[in-house]
């Protein structure tokens, strides 16, 4: 047997193939997926779900003049793999390779980048609008989970598109086979018939016919028609937002799905849904048997689908504040905690575990949760939501508006703080820390290690003036003793670790580490080094700051975060106290102005400008002090 994978360079090249041969090549798309992320790690099981899938949408659409937005893109490397990456797919989310989302920079085939869930069917909307504006033919198309569909958004861009009677398709992929009935031979003929244009012709003709009856006629003749389509197709929902449903159909069999795809793709007027029934992890058995359908996976035998794992030094932080958690809630019945989608990524899997009552996941909606929290918070509920950095942005209004307004004890458990390798700049936690020290209100904590982040957990639990946060990374922690319980700190009051008299260092958060190997250089130099854990950024201890202020020539803020956040706010106290009016030298240190792409974190951190290298030639720097290759020598 010929391979035809290598005969696809582009979607063109398929698009004369047989079904004999398309089924072939999915098969070998399969193959070479699952070999590409058993060597750079990655999503895989939602993938494998999807390769009949992707076959078909590049058979029949005309992609890239057709637009392909992939949700989330955690699916997207059988679609890369078709459009002309295959020659780079084994560098997936490694540094200056592939993304591992779709990336407008990276090809003309990712007319949308996309790594947070749920905005497959906005950006679809847009474009067809943008089109109809052109006086354009091309055709859109949106791939969206189950899962997404649980976020809001994409019921606001359903409704728009629909009352717009905008012409796109939506694909809905169901890879949860318990809430959708079997598919089979019946379905896919039903679903045929009913996208093609004789059955929607003839259904508009039965409409019009309908609206020239009198009304109670006109009425039982609607009521009638729907309830008929939604015994055959489930499919009233989305038809009252204005979508036309088709299915629920077989993704895995091309021999369904192109056929109602080109009706689909030939018809002229509005939006229309496909409802899709995959398998997640598809055609590997290792992942068929898994739980979570290897959905993220380090990298992995083939063979055998294990996968490899480094022994920790140390144990995760969000394990540390999962089990912190769990320890003050066998003492505190109020206390409850709230994920949007990520039990396992938050460490809430455990929470869930021991307290499956009083763990909520509300699904893929950020806002909802941080409402829902709040609501419990008016009842005397102790409630914590662990959300990571990036995707708490997409809540921020309920921040504000539903809870630091109203001064609520709600308690942010903030994940994957600061950059976080693989995922790249869509899944940095860069800015928290500005966008929630600019509230009235809020408190905002940064743990400096995995027994700082224990501690935390205590303090919020104790705390209940208002809302509070504290941000830890991914990761493991650097290896400390850890307390047998978190003590509660005092609000607003830092820490000094080792006290010097010529440079000040005030880290936010866990570069702590990276100030301390930096003082030690320094002090093989001759410059007596401070190093303090400021532990709050809102509020700030201002003792602590004034007292490193007027005791030092210099005074170095770090912090893994952007601009405006930590540092910002020491600025501000210092100017607004006449701080710096004796030739102290202040140099706030934060992460540079850019997104960074994937790499291993302690390179992202270094071209960042947060390590300890930078740390030391700042302070050289600000001191006019020779700098030069020997003196980062034990830095690095």
């Amino acid at each position: 047997m010929t391979p035809l994978l290598d005969q696809v360079k582009h979607p063109k090249d398929m698009r004369g193939f047989s079904m004999e041969e398309l089924l072939q090549l999915a098969e070998e798309l399969r193959k070479e997926t699952i070999d590409a992320v058993s060597v750079t790690g990655g999503h895989l099981g939602a993938g494998l779900g999807v390769v009949e899938l992707t076959v078909a949408i590049h058979y029949v659409f005309n992609t890239p003049d057709d637009r392909l937005i992939w949700d989330v893109g955690h699916q997207c490397y059988p679609h890369k793999i078709l459009t002309g990456r295959r020659d780079r797919i084994r560098t997936l989310r490694q540094a200056g390779g592939l993304s591992g989302f779709t990336k407008r920079s990276e090809s003309p085939y990712d007319p949308f980048g996309a790594a947070h869930s749920s905005t497959s069917i906005s950006a679809g909307h847009g474009m067809a609008v943008g089109r109809d504006l052109k006086h354009r033919e091309n055709n859109v198309v949106s791939v969206i989970g189950d899962g997404s569909m649980s976020a809001g958004m994409a019921y606001e861009a359903m409704n728009n598109a629909g009352a717009m009677n905008s012409r796109q398709i939506v694909i809905l992929n169901d890879n949860d086979m318990s809430i959708a009935p079997p598919v089979g031979a019946m379905s896919a003929y039903l679903s045929r018939l009913l996208s093609g244009r004789s059955y929607r012709s003839l259904r508009e003709l039965m409409k019009q016919v309908a609206s020239h009856l009198p009304d109670p006629l006109e009425r039982t003749a609607k009521r009638a028609e729907e309830f008929a389509r939604g015994m055959v197709t489930g499919g009233t929902l989305f038809e009252e937002l204005g979508f036309y449903y088709v299915g629920p159909i077989d993704g895995h069999n091309l021999e369904h799905l192109i056929p109602v795809l080109k009706n689909a793709r030939d018809s002229e007027n509005g939006p229309i849904l496909i409802h899709c029934v995959t398998q997640k992890g598809k055609g590997y058995a290792p992942a068929e048997a898994a739980e979570d359908k290897y959905h993220g996976v380090s990298k992995f035998d083939v063979i055998t689908g294990a996968q490899s794992k480094a022994t920790p030094n140390a144990p995760s932080y969000t394990k540390v504040f999962a089990q912190s958690l769990i320890q003050e809630a066998e003492a505190d019945d109020n206390i409850v905690a709230v994920t949007a989608a990520m039990p396992d990524g938050t460490g809430l899997n455990l929470f869930a575990e021991a307290f499956p009552d009083r763990c909520f996941d509300v699904g893929i909606a950020e806002q909802h949760a941080v409402t829902f929290a709040a609501g419990m918070a008016t009842e005397g509920i102790k409630p914590f939501v662990a959300i990571y950095s990036t995707f708490l942005q997409r809540a921020y209004d309920q921040v504000v508006h539903d809870v630091a307004i109203q001064n609520l004890p709600v308690r942010f458990a903030i994940d994957r703080a600061g950059l976080v390798g693989a995922d790249g700049a869509t899944h940095a936690g860069s800015f928290d820390t500005t966008y929630l020290a600019t509230l009235p209100n809020m408190v905002v904590m940064a743990a400096a290690d995995e027994a700082e982040l224990k501690h935390m957990v205590a303090t919020a639990v104790a705390y209940n003036d208002g809302p509070i946060s504290f941000r830890y990374p991914r990761g493991e922690g650097v290896g400390v003793d850890m307390p047998e319980k978190g003590i509660p700190l005092e609000i607003g009051k830092g820490r000094i670790l080792k006290q010097g008299n010529k440079i000040a260092i005030l880290s936010f958060g866990t570069r702590l580490a990276e100030a301390l190997n930096a003082a030690e250089t320094l002090e093989t130099k001759g410059l007596s080094t401070t190093v303090a854990d400021a532990r709050f950024c809102k509020p700030l201890d201002e003792d602590l700051v004034r007292q490193l202020a007027e005791n030092h020539d210099v005074l170095i803020t770090v912090e893994e975060g952007a601009v405006g956040g930590f540092g910002s706010h020491v600025m501000q106290f210092l100017a607004m106290n006449g701080l710096m009016d004796n030739g102290l030298k202040i140099r706030p240190i934060c992460m540079a102005d850019l997104y960074i792409d994937q790499d291993k974190p302690e390179k992202m951190n270094d071209i960042a400008g947060i390590n300890a290298r930078q740390i030391i030639d700042i302070a050289l720097t600000a001191l006019d002090h020779k700098t030069d290759a020997s003196s980062t020598s034990n830095a690095q």
